[in-house]
């Protein structure tokens, strides 16, 4: 009987492997558990016990270690969104009311308009508050 708990160990390893989620691991730790209870009984009801009740615990036992791990959502900022924060310069002056501005951050060149629609002159350094369509919204950096 300890080569179908081998198997079925085997299987949920290779199922492990094929799913995202940390769960069916256990059930392979499980049946390695069974396979070793078969070794004292042929009694099958024993060892399904074995594989059920210790499948169960290491489950509920891991799954707080297996949520801090897996929730980690330190989301990397990308594309657009990667000049929130920044401070830039303004090279042509920003007028919200005509929808005209630009800035330069990080060597680039973006359309502004101000924050609560406020004039900004050339030159000024300014911080990237949001990014509203094509337009990168700023206000003056305060030192």
């Amino acid at each position: 009987m300890w080569q179908i708990w081998l198997i079925i160990a085997g299987l949920c390893l290779v199922i492990e492997i094929i799913t995202v989620g940390f769960l069916i691991f256990w059930f392979a730790i499980g049946a390695l558990f069974a396979m070793l209870i078969s070794f004292f009984t042929d009694n099958i009801l024993i060892q399904t016990s074995v594989f059920v009740i210790s499948s169960g615990l290491l489950i509920f036992a891991t799954k707080p270690l297996v949520k801090k791990i897996m929730n980690k959502k330190e989301t990397v900022k990308t594309n657009v969104y990667s000049i929130i924060g920044k401070t830039g310069i303004v090279t042509n002056e920003i007028n919200s009311i005509e929808n005209l501005g630009q800035v330069k951050v990080d060597g680039e060149i973006w359309s502004a308009i101000g924050e609560n629609n406020s004039a900004i002159s050339k030159g000024t350094e300014v911080e990237i508050k949001e990014i509203k369509g094509v337009k990168a919204v700023v206000a003056p950096k305060k030192n």
